[in-house]
């Protein structure tokens, strides 16, 4: 095996950053910023051919897709954006702002087009689907490229959902921001929307049902609805496809049937039940991480002290991993700012809403900071290439 290199990949409110290293991982260089000024949310490399796909937003031009076939050093737009292009058959969702038209008399307007807000998320497709991406945007919407993100159109089932017209935005909007494929069964996804909860398909993105029993919606008047679950992040182990961890608005829980049912692993077993972030282990299925927040009122490090929480046994227990990080320090950590390597002594790479970059070069045994005075970040990723 010839030597690899680590890319830490990380979009911000104000451009994108490429962090560079060895194996080693101790010492790292970083590129000049990319989208100097754009709001990138974030960076994906595809692992099938290497293609770098970045989701961007700016103030003037609105939301797009970019790629580059040279690590970083240029970058192409997408030559058709994610759009949408007619309103959604089962009516606006309800209570967010841009879906809110009203004509002179006050009556909703059905017949415009939802408003485009921004790009969330970008998922290469599986081994077997070549020059296949997705990518989740707000408001709620699944987009599919079969060119290598040249061009993006929409998954008509998932917009036109009966239950749509019934879903309500989070505190961050009414935002697709999970998309995990089950790499031994083409047809069957999943998507998870705040705050809508978890869908998953079996045929393919035709059809869409919710799979969110056990899943606590503390904000409804029914706690435990078949959807409206604010979902915060998901995460699939490829060896184990299902298997699913899920840190809920309310709660951090687990699936070991593929998301038929839920266990709540958080409930006396952690000190908040409040976190946006989540991630497993590149080589073992049990051990997962979270970066916790005393509550949705108070949204900050619990005890006033930044920590990264393990479990090696899919919850069952969990360990406050605190060594090399800052003893105080109220940090934020947004919901797609965890990363993880392929290796198996696991890079763990997570970044504040504040612009400091930490990672773990033993599975989160012990933390440095990579880079400070960074803006808002708003994702990592982590990729192995050829040195």
């Amino acid at each position: 095996m010839g030597k690899k290199k680590v890319m830490v990949l990380v979009g911000t409110q104000k451009g994108g950053f490429l962090f560079e290293s060895n194996e080693k991982r101790k010492k790292w260089t970083v590129s000049d910023i990319q989208f100097k000024s754009w709001n990138v949310m974030h960076i994906q490399m595809d692992p099938r051919d290497q293609r770098l796909h970045a989701a961007t937003n700016h103030f003037v031009y609105g939301p797009t897709t970019h790629y580059s076939d040279d690590l970083g050093k240029t970058w192409t737009q997408a030559k058709q954006v994610p759009l949408l292009t007619r309103p959604s058959k089962s009516g606006r969702p309800a209570g967010t702002v841009d879906e809110a038209f009203r004509s002179e008399g006050g009556e909703s307007i059905t017949d415009v087009p939802e408003k485009m807000s921004k790009v969330w998320n970008i998922k290469p497709g599986r081994e077997n689907e070549p020059g296949v991406l997705y990518a989740g945007a707000q408001p709620a919407s699944l987009f599919v490229s079969r060119d290598r993100g040249e061009t993006w159109t929409l998954n008509d089932s998932l917009y036109d959902h009966p239950q749509r017209g019934q879903w309500n935005p989070g505190a961050g909007g009414l935002t697709l921001h999970t998309i995990l494929l089950d790499p031994t069964n083409i047809n069957r996804m999943y998507i998870a929307v705040s705050a809508a909860g978890c869908y998953r398909t079996d045929d393919g993105g035709q059809t869409w049902v919710p799979h969110n029993k056990n899943v606590r919606a503390d904000f409804m008047p029914n706690k435990f609805p078949e959807f409206g679950q604010c979902v915060h992040k998901m995460a699939m182990h490829p060896l184990n496809p299902n298997l699913i961890y899920q840190q809920n608005h309310c709660g951090v829980y687990r699936s070991d049937n593929a998301g038929e049912d839920w266990i709540d692993i958080g409930e006396g077993r952690l000190p908040a039940r409040f976190g946006f972030p989540i991630a497993v282990h590149p080589t073992d299925p049990n051990t997962a991480y979270i970066a916790l927040e005393e509550s949705d009122e108070f949204r900050m490090s619990v005890d006033g002290r930044f920590s990264v929480w393990r479990t090696r046994d899919k919850g069952e227990s969990w360990e406050r991993l605190t060594k090399g990080l800052p003893e105080k320090a109220h940090l934020v950590i947004l919901r797609e700012a965890m990363g993880t390597d392929a290796f198996e002594d696991a890079g763990i790479y997570v970044g504040s809403h504040t612009g400091q970059l930490f990672y773990s070069r033993d599975s989160g045994d012990s933390w440095d900071m990579m880079a400070d005075f960074l803006p808002p970040i708003q994702s990592v990723e982590a990729a192995v290439v050829d040195a």
